[in-house]
C-alpha cells in the first residue's frame, strides 16, 4: 500500500484521548492471541506451507530417505584425512632424507672459492668441473628487464635469474613455475656470505626431489626447506609478497620465526625469561632489553610455556602470572606490555632472580610443556656467577641457561658467559638493534642438539624423525588457512676425525595442506545447514570449524581459536574437548546454545556430537548433527528426461513464470567454478544451465548427487510456484519465497527477487538456519537503519516420511511494515472506552506499544519515531524498559568474545615520543665497544644499510607498530552481548521507577512465533532517564577475559608424546664468546657521522598521529 495513503487513513481514523486505566493482563493476552491468529493465517495461506508438504509426498518416487550414520561418517572422514596426511608425510620423509644426503655430499666433495678480485663466486665440483651458481630470489619478482639492469650495476646479483615460464595456477591461485624453486633470504641476512652461498649450493639439489614428489602426487602444494641460516627454498617457484611490509617496503619475513619452523626445530619449551631491572641497565640498555624480550617471545608457539621475571635486589614476576603460562597470543601480549613498564632501579642480585626462576620451572602442579627447561637471562653483565644457586638447583644441568649481554658497556662479561657454558646453554651479545632478531632465535640450534643426537641412535630406538602437524595458520603465499607437516633435517657430517656426528640441525622440511583439501574430505551437504564437521589439535584449537573465519590477511601469528571459543561453551562441551584431545572415541547428545549465522541471535537446539581420532596425527575429528538431520533426502532422478524436465524451470527467461530463482554457489562440477562475491548469481545460474545442457548432469567431472538434489528441488518448488500463481497476494504481503536444502531459492513475483538480499547459499542463510532450529514462525526485521519497509516471516517444512521427520525446506513471506502496523493498531483499538486505555493508538503520547523479536530487536511499534528504527536493538531505543525486561527474565543476556575481529590499529603519537626513541652513539662510546668484535664489521654495516633503507629501523620500540600501521586493520578481541528467550513463561509485567517517575508495563509472548508484545507507559524526555546508559548489542572492542584469572584455571591441553631435551653427552663445546677482531678508528668515525645523518634525516619521515 502507498505509504502516504496509509498514513492518511490512520490519521483520520484515530483520535487522541487522555490516558486511562492500564489494560489488564487478560486484555493484553486477547490482543496477542488475535495478532497471532491473523499473522499465522496470513503466512500459512500466502506461503503455501501445507501445499509444499503435499508436493513432496507427490514426488516420493523421485527420492528416497537415507540415514546419516554419524559414527560411520566420522570414521570414514577421519580415515580419508589420515590417508591424505600420510601421503604428505611420506613425501616429507623422502625430502628430509635426501636433504641430509645432499648436504653431507656437498661438504665432502665440494668446495666454494671466492675470487676477491672479481667478486665472482664459483662452485667447483670434483665431477662436473666449474658450474656457476644460479638461483631465483623470489623478491626479484617477475621483471626480468629490471633484474638484468641491476645485475650490471650490482655484481652480487649476477647469479640471480627470473624464470620465464610463470603461469597462474588454479591450485595456488597465483603465478608459479614448476621448472624451478624460489629462494627467500631475510633482509637482515647478507646474501653474499659464505654460509648462505653454501646453503644455496647444496639445497639446489632439492629441486629434483620436489619435482618428483609433485609428479607422484599432483595434489601437493608448497614444499619448503627452511634453513637454520634463515634461507628458505620452496617449490614451485613463485614471486614473493609480504603484506606486512611497512611503507618503506622492508620485508620482515624470516622462516625461522614461522610457527611450523619453531615447532619442527625443537621440542616444546618451558622458558623462564629473567630480566635485569637494576639501575645499571637504564637508558638505551633497558630499551634494548625490552625489545629483545619482545622478539624472544615471538620465537614461542602455543606448544610452549613461558613467564617473565624481573629482578634487582629482589625478584618478582613482571606480569600477573605467578607461574609459567601457555605462550599464546594473548599471554605473550600481556608479558610484552608488562616488560615495557619495567623501570631500572636498585642493585643487581642474580641469586634472587635465579632462585625464583628455578622455583617456577620446578612447579609440577601447573600446566606446562614438561620439556626443554630453559632460562633466558638478559643483563648488562656483572661480577657475580651465582655458582651456589646452580649447584643447588641445577646440579645435573637439566635446565639450560642462555645469557645475553645487552648494550654497550665495559662490564666484565666473563661471569654471565660462564653461566651459559656451564649449564648447557649459549652466550650472546646484543650491542645494538641490528643484533636482536638474529640473536634471539639462534638458541633453537642448541635446543635441536638432543633431537640430532636421538637420531643417531640405533634405528629401532629412533624417534626424532617424526612428522609433526602444526596448528592452523595463514600461509605467507596466499594459500589461505593451512596446516603444515614438518620434519627436522639433521647435519650428518662429522665435526672432526675424532668426533662423531655433528649435533646441529640444518633446518626444517615442510609440506602444506590446505584446509580446503580437508574440507573436500568432509562433505556436508547431506547434514543440512546446521550440521557440520570440526577438528581440533592437542591444544584444543580448531583447524576445521564453520566458525573459523579469520578476517585478517596477516600471516605472522597462528590462528588460535579454541573450540570453546568457536562455540558457546558449556560443561559437556568441555568434557567433549578433553576426550577429543586425549584421542578417545565418543558420542554425546546435548541441548546447547547456538549463535545465528548473522550473530544477532541465540537459539537453543539439540545436537549430537560424535568424534574419533585421526590416526597417525594428534588431531581429532567430530561430526555435529541436529536431531532433524539424522536423515536426508537423496534424489533418484538419474534419467536425463526427468533431469531436463526439472531443470527447465531454472532458465533465466522463465523467472516471470517460476519466480526469481537463485542457486547455491556450490562445487557442482570440478570444471564449473563457483562464483566469487562479485559475480551475479543469475550469471552463475546461466553458466550452470549451459553446462548441464552441453555436458549433462551425469558428467564424470560432476557431483551427480549434488546436482540431482538441486534439480529435484527445482522441480518441487516449481510446482509450488504454480499454486502461488493461482492465488493473488494477500493484502500486506510483498513477496512469497521458498528455499531448500538442495540449494534452490525462489522469490515470487519476479520483481520482489530483484531486491532479495538473503544469502543464495541456504547453508549460510541466517533466517533459514534459525527456522530449522525453531518450530515457530520466525520474524526477521531488516537490519537497523536499512530503508526496506518489510519484515521476513519464515517457517520450516516438517515433512513426515514413514516415522521419520525431515526439514528439507523453508517457506515464508515478506510483510509490508505499514500495512501490518495498521492491522496491529486496529486489533488493539477498543470502542466506547471511558476510564481505560483504548488501545495502541498511533503516536499515542502516553502509551508505547512495541513488538520485539527474540533477540530484542524492534519489529513493530505504534510510535512514528520508532517505526524508522525497526530492526534496531531495543536497548538503544528504550534502555530503561529493556533493562527491566532482562531483570524480569523475559530476556536472558549472554556475553561472548570474538577473537577473530578486526579493529583499527592503535597508533601512538610519534611526535610525543620525540627523540627519546633514538640513540646515536658517540665516538667515545664506539671506541669503548667491546661488543664490536662479536659482530665484526658486517654487524654495523648491516645496521647502517637497513637504517638508510628503513629510516625508523633504529626505533626499536616502534618497529612492530609500523608493521601494523601498514595494514588497514589488525586482529583484536570484541565482546558482544546477545539476548534470547530462555524462560518458558509467556506473561510478564510490573513497574519500575526512574527519574522520580514510575512506568508500568505488561508483556506477552506471541504464541507460535519468536515475538513478544509489550505495552508500557511512554518514556518521557531523555531516552536514558535512569542514567545507566544504553544497552548495546553490537560487538564492542574488548580486552577479553582477564588473562590473569584464566592463567589460574588453564584449559586442558596435551603436549607431544615424545620430548627431546636430554643434555648429557653433548659434544659441541661451542657456547658463545667474543672474537679478537678490532675495528678501524676511521671506520668508526665514518659510521658515526653517517648514523647521525640517518637519524636526523629520518625525522622527516616521522608522521605525527
Amino acid at each position: 500500500m502507498d505509504y502516504s495513503l496509509c498514513m492518511l487513513v490512520l490519521l483520520t481514523t484515530l483520535s487522541s484521548v487522555s490516558p486511562g486505566q492500564f489494560p489488564t493482563p487478560q486484555i493484553i493476552k486477547d490482543w496477542v492471541d488475535q495478532i497471532q491468529k491473523d499473522l499465522i493465517t496470513l503466512t500459512d495461506k500466502a506461503s503455501g506451507l501445507q501445499d509444499l508438504i503435499q508436493i513432496y509426498q507427490k514426488h516420493k518416487t523421485h527420492f528416497r530417505v537415507e540415514s546419516n550414520n554419524a559414527r560411520k561418517l566420522v570414521a570414514t572422514a577421519a580415515g580419508n584425512i589420515e590417508k591424505l596426511l600420510a601421503n604428505r608425510s611420506e613425501a616429507l620423509k623422502r625430502l628430509a632424507t635426501e636433504a641430509e644426503k645432499f648436504q653431507k655430499e656437498s661438504q665432502q666433495s665440494s668446495m666454494l672459492r671466492v675470487n676477491n678480485e672479481a667478486n665472482e663466486l664459483q662452485n667447483y665440483n670434483a665431477k662436473d668441473g666449474a658450474n656457476e651458481l644460479r638461483y631465483y630470489n623470489a623478491k626479484d619478482g617477475i621483471n626480468r628487464t629490471l633484474l638484468e639492469a641491476e645485475k650490471k650495476k650490482e655484481k652480487e646479483k649476477r647469479n640471480r635469474f627470473i624464470p620465464d615460464d610463470f603461469e597462474i595456477d588454479p591450485d595456488f591461485k597465483r603465478l608459479v613455475s614448476y621448472n624451478t624453486t624460489a629462494v627467500h633470504i631475510p633482509t637482515d641476512i647478507y646474501e653474499g656470505s659464505t654460509i648462505i652461498l653454501n646453503e644455496l649450493n647444496w639445497t639446489e639439489e632439492l629441486e629434483d626431489i620436489f619435482r618428483q614428489n609433485k609428479e607422484d602426487d599432483p595434489s601437493l602444494l608448497w614444499q619448503v626447506f627452511g634453513s637454520a641460516t634463515g634461507l628458505a627454498r620452496y617449490y614451485p617457484a613463485s614471486p614473493w609478497n609480504d603484506k606486512r611490509s611497512s611503507p618503506d617496503k622492508i620485508d620482515l619475513y624470516d622462516v625461522r620465526r614461522r610457527p611450523w619452523y619453531i615447532q619442527g626445530a625443537a621440542s616444546p619449551k618451558d622458558m623462564l625469561i629473567l630480566v635485569d631491572a637494576s639501575g645499571s641497565v637504564s637508558g638505551l640498555t633497558l630499551k634494548l632489553i625490552k625489545t629483545s624480550v619482545s622478539w624472544m617471545l615471538e620465537t614461542l608457539s602455543d606448544d610452549d610455556f613461558v613467564n617473565v621475571v624481573s629482578f634487582n635486589k629482589t625478584a618478582r614476576p613482571a606480569a600477573c602470572f605467578q607461574n609459567l603460562v601457555q605462550a599464546n597470543v594473548r599471554n605473550k601480549r600481556i608479558l610484552k606490555e608488562a616488560v615495557q613498564r619495567l623501570k631500572a632501579e636498585g642493585i643487581t642480585n642474580y641469586t634472587s632472580g635465579f632462585e625464583l626462576a628455578f622455583e617456577q620451572l620446578a612447579q609440577t602442579n601447573v600446566s606446562r610443556a614438561n620439556c626443554n627447561k630453559i632460562i633466558m637471562l638478559f643483563t648488562d653483565g656483572g661480577e657475580e656467577r651465582a655458582e651456589e644457586i646452580f649447584q643447588k638447583y641445577n646440579p645435573k644441568q637439566e635446565v639450560r641457561i642462555f645469557t645475553f649481554s645487552v648494550g654497550q658497556h665495559s662490564y666484565d662479561k666473563g661471569p654471565i658467559q660462564w653461566m651459559a657454558c656451564n649449564n648447557k646453554g649459549y652466550y650472546y651479545e646484543i650491542p645494538s638493534i641490528g643484533a636482536i632478531r638474529l640473536n634471539t632465535q639462534e638458541y633453537l640450534d642448541v635446543l635441536g642438539r638432543p633431537m640430532v643426537k636421538a637420531d643417531s641412535m640405533p634405528k629401532r630406538d629412533r624417534k626424532a624423525k617424526q612428522v609433526q602437524w602444526t596448528n592452523v595458520y595463514l600461509d605467507a603465499l596466499e594459500l589461505g588457512l593451512v596446516i603444515t607437516g614438518t620434519l627436522p633435517v639433521f647435519n650428518k657430517t662429522n665435526t672432526s676425525a675424532k668426533k662423531s656426528q655433528n649435533q646441529l640441525i640444518l633446518g626444517v622440511m615442510a609440506i602444506d595442506v590446505s584446509l580446503e583439501d580437508i574440507k573436500r574430505l568432509t562433505p556436508r551437504f547431506t547434514f543440512g545447514p546446521n550440521g557440520y564437521y570440526f577438528a581440533i589439535d592437542p591444544n584444543g584449537y580448531v583447524l576445521l570449524h564453520p566458525n573459523l573465519q579469520p578476517l585478517t590477511a596477516k600471516f605472522d601469528e597462528p590462528v588460535t581459536l579454541d573450540f570453546l571459543d568457536a562455540e558457546l561453551e558449556n560443561d559437556i562441551k568441555v568434557e567433549i574437548r578433553n576426550k577429543m584431545i586425549d584421542g578417545e572415541t565418543g558420542n554425546y547428545t546435548i541441548f546447547t546454545l547456538v549463535k545465528s549465522q548473522d550473530e544477532r541471535y541465540i537459539d537453543q537446539g539439540q545436537r549430537t556430537y560424535t568424534f574419533a581420532p585421526v590416526k597417525g596425527t594428534d588431531y581429532s575429528l567430530a561430526l555435529v548433527l541436529p536431531n532433524y538431520s539424522m536423515h536426508y533426502i537423496r534424489a533418484t532422478i538419474g534419467d536425463t528426461i526427468t533431469q531436463a524436465k526439472f531443470s527447465e524451470s531454472l532458465l533465466a527467461d522463465k523467472f516471470d513464470e517460476y519466480g526469481y530463482t537463485f542457486i547455491a554457489p556450490r562445487m557442482y562440477c570440478k570444471d564449473l567454478k563457483p562464483p566469487d562475491k562479485e559475480t551475479n548469481n543469475t550469471e552463475y545460474l546461466m553458466d550452470f544451465n549451459n553446462y548441464i545442457d552441453t555436458k549433462t548432469p551425469n558428467n564424470p567431472m560432476c557431483n551427480v548427487e549434488l546436482i540431482n538434489r538441486l534439480l529435484l528441488d527445482a522441480g518441487i518448488t516449481s510446482d509450488l510456484i504454480k499454486i502461488w500463481k493461482q492465488n493473488e497476494l494477500q493484502h500486506g504481503v510483498i513477496a512469497r519465497f521458498v528455499a531448500t536444502d538442495g540449494g534452490i531459492t525462489r522469490v515470487f513475483p519476479k520483481s520482489a527477487g530483484l531486491d532479495w538480499k538473503e544469502e543464495a547459499e541456504t547453508y549460510e542463510s541466517s533466517f533459514y538456519k534459525r527456522s530449522l532450529d525453531n518450530d515457530v514462525y520466525i520474524f526477521t526485521p531488516t537490519r537497523c537503519n536499512e530503508s526496506d519497509n518489510d519484515v521476513l516471516v519464515s517457517r520450516a517444512v516438517n515433512l513426515e516420511i514413514g516415522n521419520i521427520t525431515l526439514k528439507p525446506a523453508v517457506v515464508g513471506v515478506k510483510l509490508d511494515i505499514y500495512v501490518w502496523m495498521e492491522s496491529f493498531i486496529n486489533i488493539t483499538y477498543r470502542m466506547n472506552c471511558k476510564d481505560e486505555i483504548c488501545g495502541c493508538k498511533k503516536g499515542d503520547p502516553y502509551i508505547d506499544c512495541v513488538v520485539l523479536d527474540d533477540g530484542g530487536f524492534l519489529v513493530m511499534s505504534n510510535q512514528e519515531d520508532y517505526v524508522t528504527q525497526i530492526g534496531c536493538f531495543f536497548g538503544v531505543i528504550d534502555p530503561d524498559l529493556m533493562r527491566t525486561l532482562v531483570n524480569s527474565s523475559l530476556f536472558t543476556a549472554k556475553s561472548t568474545y570474538d577473537y577473530q575481529s578486526l579493529c583499527e590499529p592503535k597508533r601512538e603519537s610519534k611526535a610525543a615520543a620525540g627523540l627519546r626513541s633514538i640513540y646515536v652513539p658517540t665516538i667515545a662510546d664506539i671506541l669503548n665497544m667491546g661488543w664490536w668484535a662479536t659482530a665484526a664489521a658486517w654487524s654495523i654495516v648491516q645496521q647502517l644499510l637497513v637504517s638508510i633503507t628503513f629510516p625508523n629501523f633504529l626505533d626499536a620500540a616502534e618497529m612492530d607498530d609500523q608493521v601494523s600501521d601498514a595494514m588497514s586493520k589488525e586482529v583484536c578481541i570484541t565482546e558482544q552481548t546477545q539476548y534470547f528467550f530462555e524462560n518458558d513463561e509467556s506473561s510478564f509485567g510490573g513497574s519500575f521507577e526512574c527519574a522520580n517517575s514510575t512506568r508500568q508495563y505488561l508483556a506477552e509472548k506471541v504464541p507460535n512465533t519468536n515475538l513478544v508484545f509489550i505495552i508500557s507507559d511512554r518514556q518521557q524526555g531523555n531516552s536514558q532517564s535512569c542514567g545507566l546508559g544504553q544497552l548495546v548489542q553490537e560487538e564492542q572492542p574488548s580486552d577479553g577475559p582477564d588473562p590473569c584469572e584464566m592463567a589460574l584455571r588453564p584449559r586442558y591441553r596435551k603436549g607431544p608424546s615424545v620430548c627431546f631435551d636430554k643434555t648429557e653427552h653433548e659434544e659441541d663445546p661451542d657456547c658463545g664468546g667474543v672474537s679478537g677482531l678490532s675495528p678501524s678508528l676511521w671506520l668508526m668515525v665514518v659510521i658515526q657521522v653517517v648514523l647521525l645523518w640517518v637519524v636526523t634525516d629520518s625525522r622527516r619521515y616521522a608522521i605525527a598521529s
